[in-house]
């Protein structure tokens, strides 16, 4: 059957959490930057496509295939990894311990974020000539995303920060979505319309991504962005890292475990 049921598809989600933890650290890294730089690259093909056409929706539209490119080739995002490392331990999986589930992340971070910085760097030198002109239209407008959503938040002082946390939660929910969207079909079309409605969904609505953000914010520092590095990591990259863990297993991974995995007891009919 090219559908699968969510009892079907909940146990995939514990089992592939479980195989995250036991890959070799190369291969973690080798997946996670590959992931990290494919989906920097669909974040320029979206900002491209928002600049040219006057339209961020149609960047919103096409930034999912850059998740469903590097999902269909077996590439890891720490967003991915929040949600079904945590399901393994929760299902008690042999070997499975916090220790292994915090390195697990520890590695894909670094990978995502090496992935990501290495495209930064890359299409920054286009759009400037190596350094040696002005950015293009499209290198200024991320030098500009950068400034708004680090200096835009941090003028709101605590309220700022927590809305960032706030972006970043609802992000994961969504993208995580599309994670377990991918395992409900096992044809490439449906894991394709799958993937690409809830990821279609927080670029549209401009929700807080932590690997996007890696290629997004270096890049724009790059291009003359006027922000500093403290300044990503304080009012981006650590609040969003942290919205992205709780919206993403809180709302994705242990509702679909809970109530399809650890079902409560039936009611009886009096």
């Amino acid at each position: 059957m090219a559908y699968l049921v969510p009892a079907e598809f909940v146990t995939k989600m514990v089992d592939a959490g479980e195989s995250k933890i036991y890959m070799a650290t190369r291969d973690v890294l080798i997946r996670s930057y590959m992931a990290g730089a494919i989906l920097a690259l669909a974040a320029v093909f979206a900002v491209t496509a928002s600049v040219l056409s006057g339209s961020p929706l149609v960047g919103a539209i096409l930034f999912p295939v850059g998740f469903c490119m590097l999902y269909l080739l077996g590439f890891d995002l720490l967003t991915g990894v929040f949600v079904l490392t945590p399901l393994a331990w929760l299902d008690k999986r042999p070997g499975v311990t916090i220790k292994a589930i915090l390195k697990n992340w520890g590695l894909v971070f670094t990978g995502n974020f090496l992935g990501a910085l290495t495209v930064a760097f890359m299409m920054s030198f286009i759009f400037t000539y190596g350094f040696s002109i002005p950015p293009n239209d499209i290198g200024t407008k991320i030098g500009h995303i950068g400034e708004a959503r680090t200096l835009g938040y941090a003028q709101y002082g605590l309220m700022g920060w927590i809305t960032i946390f706030i972006r970043g939660m609802l992000c994961n929910w969504m993208v995580s979505t599309g994670v377990v969207g991918a395992m409900i079909s096992t044809t490439v079309s449906g894991k394709v319309i799958a993937m690409w409605m809830p990821i279609m969904l927080f670029f549209a609505m401009t929700f807080e991504h932590s690997v996007v953000n890696m290629f997004l914010f270096p890049s724009g520092l790059m291009m003359g962005g006027n922000f500093s590095i403290v300044d990503y990591f304080i009012w981006n990259e650590i609040p969003v890292v942290l919205g992205n863990l709780v919206g993403g297993l809180a709302f994705t991974g242990l509702t679909l475990y809970t109530t399809h995995v650890r079902t409560a007891p039936k009611r009886t009919l009096g």
